[in-house]
This record gives C-alpha cells, structure tokens and sequence, in this order.
C-alpha cells in the first residue's frame, strides 16, 4: 500500500504544518474557522521528500491521489478542470513548513487552452477578462514550468501597450490581448520546439513536478542557508480552485497586514489593487493603493478584510499577513501567516499582545530575537542636516543607508565582499537578487509597493529600504540612473531614509537612535525574568554613559592600554618603552599618572554606583612603537642620533615570535610592577577624589594572562602596598576588590589555587579560544576558518560563539574549581562571546553570574539572558549578585 501523499483542505489542521507546509495547514485551519476559502487540496512535503529520493520521480500512489483530489474538487466546485464550458481553473502554489516568501514557484490560471478559455468568456460574459487570464497563464507557466525567461514575455507585453498607446495592464482591447496571447503560444514553440501543452491534465502534472524542483532553485537554497532552514524539509503544493480579481472594477485583490509591520501599530495595513491577480501586487509592475482607500470603493470588503484580520489574529495569536481576492465584491481569503515586520514592529506587536491578554508577558519574550535588537541601535538621518533630496518614494523598511550605487545584485555582491559599502539600486527586485540585498546597505527601487518583494525581503533583514519611487529612470546600457534631472552611475553615492521615502544626494550625517517605550518594556520584562547580570565593555566615559542608557549594570572590562593610545600621551609612553633605567620609566609614568586619574575619574563617575572593572596593561611594549618597517624608513632619511633611532632600535629589541604568548599582561607587570603601580595609584586616587564629593565609585581592579597563582599574589602585594600608601594619604578606606582574567588553560586548570588571591574571575574568552584551539584568530580567520565552517569541520566560529566542547569544559572546570575554594566566587565574562545569545545561553546553564558585552550589545544580551533562563525553566539561584 502507498503513503498518503494528498490531502483535502477539510482533512488538515494548522499544527500539522510540517506536513502540509505553512501554507496549506493556515487554508485547511481557515476552512476549519469557517472563512470563504476557495476548496483545494495539498500534495504533502513527503511526497517531495520522496520525489528527489527517487531521483526527481514521482513517488508510487502520487498520480492517482491527486486524480482523485481533482475528482472531488471538481465535484465540490460543480466544474471540471479546463472544461471547454464553464471551465475550473487552478492555482498551483509551494509552500514549505518554514515561510520562504517568494523564493519557490507558482502557476495561476492553470487549466486554460484555447477552448476553455472561450468558456470562460462565455461565462464571465467577458472576453477581454478571459483572454487576460490565458496571456497571464501562458506566460506564467512559460517562465516557471519551461524555463523561457520572463523577459521575453514582458518584451512582448511592452510592445503590445506601446503599440496601442496605453500604459496600465488593463487598458489593452480584446483584439489586442488576442494578439498577445497568440505571440506568446508563439514565442513558447521556438523556444520548446513543441506547441504550448493544451490538456489541462498534463498542465497539471509539469506544475506540480516543476513546484517540487523550485525547492532546490538558487534563490530558495540561498535563502535557506541565510536563514538555517534544512534542505530535506521538502515544500507541499497547494492546488486551489481559482477566483479572479480581475474581472472588472468591482474585483480586486491584495495583502493585508493585521498591524502595521513598519511600526506594528494596531491599524489594518496594507494595499490592493483593482482588476488585478495576485502576482500583480507583489511583482512591483503595477503601484497599488493603500488599504484604507477599499473602505470607498468596496466598503462591505473592507468591513470583513478587518473583522477576519482580527479573528485570524486572535485565533493565531500574532499579526498576520493576509492575500485575498475579491471577485465582484465576493471576498475570499487565499491566505495567512505571521507576517513579516520590522524588528520595531515585532517588538511593539509582542508588548501589545501581552498588554492586550493574547500572549503572556514570557511568551513575548521569545517572540522577538535578540540579534534582532541590533538593527534598532543603528544611526539615521540627522534631524538637522541639510540635505539635497531628490525624490521621494515609499518608506517600505526603516532605518538609514549611505552608499554607493551599485546597479545590480551581482556587483552589489562582489564590491560589498570587497568591502565598499553599497546601495543596490533596481527598477524593481525579484527574488533573484536576495545575495545582492543582503550584501547592500540599503535598498532602492522605481516600481512596487509596501508589499512588494523588495519591501518584505529588506524588512525581514532589517535593511532600509524606499520602494515605488516613480522619480528614478535607468538607462536602458545599465549603467546610469536619472533621478529628477540629477544623472548618477554606478560608484556614485546616494542615501536613502527607509522611514520617510526621502532619497537623498550623497552622505548624509546620521543620528544615534532614540529607544521607544515599547523597545524598554520590553528590555524590563527582560530584567525581570533573567539571572545574568549584564555589563559593557567601556573605555571612555562617552562609552560608559551609552552602555548605562542601555541598561549595563557595570563595566566589565575597562582597558587602560587604549588610553595610552591618544595623541597626547603616546610621546610620553614611547619615553617610558625607550627609557634605561627604572628611574626614568618612573618619570615617565608621573606624567601619565594625572592623565590615567582623570581617565579612570570620568568612568567611574559616568557609572556611579555600579562596578568597574579594570584591566591592568595587557598588550606587549612593541604594540605602542610605530612599525619597525615604517621607522627603518623614516631612519634612512633622518641624521644620526635622531629619536626615531632610538625608537628603532627598542622596536627590534622588544620584536618577539609569537607576541600573544609573550611579554605581556601580568609578565609585563611583574617585569615592570612600576607601570601597574602607576595604574594602580591612578585607580585609588581618582576613586578617593570621587567619594570625597559624594560619589559612589566602586572600582575593581583585574589582572590580565594569569596561569600561576603565585603571579597573582605578586600582584596582590602591590596593590596591598599601594592601596595602604593612598588611604594613609585620604584617610579614607578604599574597597577595591581584586581579580584575574581567566584566559589561558592552566588558569581554569589551577582555578582554585587562583582564586585563593582572586575575589572574582573574569574570562577572557577570546584568548582562550585562541590558546585552547592554538588558533591565531587573524591568521585563522584570513586563511582556513572560512573552509572549516563551510566543510562542516567546525559548526560555527568559536570567536564567535563558545566552543562548548572544548572551551566550554575549560570553563566549566574553572567556575567549580574557583567556587570550590571560595564560595560565591563573583565569576563573569568579557570577552566577545559575552554578546552573542547562544554562548549567553551556555554561560547561564554554568552558573556565571554576569556576562560583559560592547555597549551596543548590551540590550541584546540582557534579551538572550532572559531566553536563556526561560529555556533553563526560570531563573536558578545566583552564586552571587552581579
């Protein structure tokens, strides 16, 4: 007995959509609610499954299900498939258990030839409706199932309008359409070497197979790797009885959203068109009308559109995206899915859902993603600038891109992999351009509206995006575009604001961006249910106070050597590196010492009240001291005796083998403890002026590169030493707690020998990935990582996300072995992998008690600290506070 491959509407369910894919479970859920469906039936994901299994061969029993799921919508219907008289036509549509708009293929209007199409007319009454529906068939199926190129076909309807002096696609006359019909049928033979098929049967059987092999089309597999969709899931096919929105202007058809996806305002959004199929919506040719104008011209469809849009959206408890038709004011809804949005509307839509009742406050938590959050954090336009705008379009995805111009998705791609940022500009995307959208900064199109395909892709990116700007021309050569009476080329630059349509000339100056209340709703429902502290990795006291009004809850990692790095002050440190003798390092270094207090004064006081770690120096002497290469030139021209010499000559000296494993962090300190007694002193000192005027300073001070615990209680000592030097000079009593960065292997190894002298440790896991693989990042990531990740050696980029195999052991061995010798040991981390979710989510499961991130991470991490304590079942006990 063969498998079940097909199923009628009435026989599914929504939760069955890994069977049926997303498209049709929601019509087999909708005929369950009771909406106007048109009847169908489903060709499961499995029958595909078993399609490429068998070499792209129909599986045994597939035939004869779908010839009897015809038989039953034909007799549901009360027509037969391409009958000569009051034919039943098909629509033939993919659909995956995952949504991949646009990526897979689709057949309208299938079960038309030359007799059925005169029945159709004869019961339509309307020839011109019925020859549109065939020239719209044949070129349809022309492109998707025998591979002629759209272009041709296009080529043909242009010529057809220029011809008879019309512009928009219903416009044409029936002797006209005849014509075009005939020229395509035409334009099928010479490119087949066979007539166009005519037995609506075999239609039928090359739709299907050509959906199934759409599954393995280049954009679909581009579009599954971008966002890890499986490649064996397979797509269903939905096989649909057909209803016409362009059968006059009392027929229509479009998309409708049951919030507003740019701002997820509670409002009905969207557009349709008149006179008008499906395809004509997305595809971008034709401009279509915003929604709220249907509520004059069809006042009865626009009531319902919004009374389904509601129930849809209670009953599947998210917003929804919506494709209906409207034949002669008879509604039907052809579809629904959650609808795509910006990630400002997904956060809105989450918090008034929860507001609303319909989900829980936890269950908006993972409704929104944390990498998400990213795309909110990024500059737009300055409000003050002056700007040259050259036209206006859409704003179909917010945000703001400066770029320059690149004409196609093929040299978008290659320049931005180059490195230039690009701003792809397009008469109108298709989903053959999807490499080139996610490689531009932003996206700019002359046709299409809020709904087209250029519009959902750049939403669901987070990608600015100006769509049906009617201002733009191309140059028919490609390689120039005139806006207004301004001609650019490709390489020129240009911006565009994907929240107000504006396309501007050149770069534009961009602004921070202002969180909304639903943006910090969110973030403190976030705060409420996570364990994680979350810190920021700050320098400067500007970056301090942007990680605070992120919501850090302290710096945890704060590094003094990129304060050596500024112009005033780089002299005096290359003094120091040159200097013979420790008595002219400690000259040196009194100069430094007011400029590293008042460093450490403005972020301590940028954070009162929260902690501050800080790094004591970590990086080698060589990094302060121009390249040796570029110096030995200088040299050449210079006299005798000349300071860049001497500069020279310590270059070479301090020049090692392998510098990361070198004369840096705490072997730097202890082969020169006067530098970190400097650092030390400016720490106490700048923490003494503070709380002398009331401020609440709380510094800590963090040793780098530790793996003997007796380098650490060196440390210690000094410290010891210099904090009792300071407090005798204040009089006052400085709490300033000390600790490691745990970095290398025999740091988590000897964990609790080390946290004998540490009162809390701090990983640094960028290092110690790079000393657990023995990887040099640099040297990995330019030459062999990419290969390793695309061979599958790797499953992702340990600096990216934690290696929970091997470095994730290390680390686990270190957090029992430092809280086994002092319990409630304060353990963090600081390295990159403090930022990003998945690896937040192994630093929740082994106890951590804070992570530390760049202050744009911050409210990304404290997201993914909340999923990860929702997927742990609730946040366990804390060691201790963070």
């Amino acid at each position: 007995m063969s498998a079940r491959y097909v199923y009628r509407f009435a026989d599914g369910r929504a939760d069955m959509r890994d069977l049926l894919g997303g498209k049709g479970a929601n019509l087999a859920e909708m005929v369950r609610l009771g909406l106007p469906v048109p009847p169908g039936f489903i060709i499961c994901t499995e029958a595909c499954q078993d399609y490429y299994r068998l070499g792209k061969t129909w599986p045994a029993g597939l035939e004869e299900q779908v010839a009897g799921a015809l038989a039953a919508l034909e007799a549901d219907s009360g027509r037969t498939l391409g009958a000569n008289h009051d034919p039943l036509l098909v629509s033939v549509r993919s659909g995956g258990a995952a949504s991949m708009p646009g990526m897979m293929d689709t057949i309208l209007n299938l079960g038309l030839n030359s007799r059925s199409a005169e029945g159709l007319a004869r019961r339509a009454g309307d020839r011109v409706f019925a020859l549109d529906c065939y020239r719209r068939f044949v070129q349809m199926f022309g492109d998707v199932v025998l591979g002629i190129p759209h272009r041709r076909f296009e080529d043909v309807w242009e010529s057809a309008r220029r011809r008879r002096g019309v512009r928009g696609d219903g416009e044409l006359d029936e002797e006209a359409l005849q014509e075009v019909v005939q020229q395509y049928l035409q334009l099928v033979a010479e490119h087949t070497g066979h007539p166009f098929p005519i037995s609506p049967h075999e239609q039928l059987r090359m739709a299907i197979r050509a959906v199934f092999d759409s599954w393995n089309n280049r954009r679909a597999i581009a579009y599954r790797e971008m966002y890890g969709i499986p490649h064996d899931l397979g797509t269903a096919v939905t096989v649909q009885a057909m209803v016409f929105g362009n059968r006059g202007p009392r027929s229509a058809t479009g998309v409708v959203f049951s919030r507003d996806p740019s701002t997820g305002a509670a409002r009905l959004y969207g557009e349709y068109l008149l006179n008008a199929q499906g395809e004509d919506v997305v595809a971008g040719h034709r401009t279509p009308r915003p929604i709220d104008d249907m509520a004059a011209e069809l006042p009865s469809v626009h009531a319902q559109l919004g009374q389904y849009a509601r129930m849809l959206e209670r009953h599947y408890r998210d917003m929804q995206d919506i494709e209906f038709t409207c034949e002669q004011e008879r509604l039907y809804i052809l579809q629904t899915r959650s609808g795509k949005r910006s990630v400002a509307a997904s956060i809105r839509v989450a918090v008034d859902l929860a507001e609303e009742g319909i989900i829980s406050r936890r269950e908006t938590l993972s409704r929104v993603e944390p990498e998400a959050l990213a795309h909110l954090l990024h500059p737009t336009i300055d409000a003050g600038a002056v700007l040259n705008v050259l036209a206006t379009g859409l704003p179909a995805s917010p945000g703001a891109a400066t770029g320059r111009i690149a004409l196609d998705a093929d040299s978008a791609s290659d320049r931005a992999d180059a490195g230039e940022r690009v701003l792809l500009v397009r008469p109108e995307t298709t989903p053959d351009d999807i490499h080139g959208i996610a490689a531009a900064q932003g996206v700019l199109t002359a046709r299409g509206g809020m709904t087209c395909h250029a519009a959902i892709v750049a939403r669901g990116m987070g990608k600015p995006c100006v769509v049906g700007c009617d201002a733009l021309r191309f140059d028919p050569r490609g390689d120039s575009v005139q806006i207004g009476a301004r001609v650019l080329r490709a390489g020129d630059t240009l911006s565009i604001d994907g929240g107000t349509g504006r396309v501007v000339l050149g770069e534009v100056p961009l602004a921070q961006p202002e969180l909304s209340p639903y943006f910090r709703t969110l973030l403190a429902w976030a705060d409420d249910v996570r364990r994680l502290g979350v810190r920021a990795n700050a320098d400067t006291p500007a970056d301090a106070a942007r990680a605070r009004e992120f919501g850090a809850e302290g710096i945890g990692l704060c590094r003094t050597e990129h304060m050596f790095m500024a112009r005033d002050r780089l002299p005096i440190v290359q003094g120091m590196i040159l200097a013979e003798t420790e008595q002219e390092r400690r000259q040196c270094l009194r100069q430094l010492l007011p400029m590293q207090r008042a460093d450490f004064a403005g972020i301590l006081e940028a954070m009162a009240g929260l902690p501050v770690t800080i790094r004591l120096l970590d990086p080698p002497l060589h990094e302060f001291l121009p390249d040796v290469e570029e110096l030995a030139e200088v040299v050449r021209g210079s006299p005798p005796g000349c300071r860049e010499q001497g500069l020279l000559l310590r270059a070479r000296a301090l020049h090692e083998s392998n510098p990361m494993l070198g004369h840096r962090g705490v072997r730097l300190g202890i082969s020169h403890p006067e530098v970190y007694e400097m650092q030390v002193r400016a720490v106490l000192e700048a923490t003494a002026d503070l709380m002398s005027r009331g401020v609440d300073a709380r510094p800590e001070i963090m040793i780098p590169l530790v793996g003997l615990p007796s380098e650490l209680a060196f440390c210690r000592d000094l410290i010891a030493r210099v904090a009792g030097e300071v407090e005798a000079a204040c009089g006052l009593d400085l709490d300033c707690p000390v600790g490691t960065m745990i970095e290398i292997p025999r740091a988590c190894l000897v964990a609790g020998a080390i946290a004998e002298h540490a009162e809390f440790f701090s990983f640094g896991t960028n290092d110690l990935t790079q000393t657990t693989f023995g990887f040099s990042r640099d040297d990995a990531e330019a030459k062999f990582l990419a290969r390793y990740l695309d061979s599958r050696i790797l499953p992702a980029n340990p600096f990216v996300t934690i290696d929970r195999d091997g470095v994730g052991v290390l680390v686990k061995l270190a957090v029992a072995g430092g809280r086994q010798v002092r319990q409630g040991l304060k353990i963090g981390i600081c390295g990159e992998h403090g930022g990003d979710p998945a690896s937040i989510s192994f630093f929740h499961e082994v106890g951590l008690d804070y992570i530390s991130c760049s202050p744009y991470r911050v409210p990304i991490a404290r997201l993914a600290a909340a999923q990860a304590a929702l997927s742990a079942g609730g946040p366990p006990s804390a060691s201790s506070s963070a």
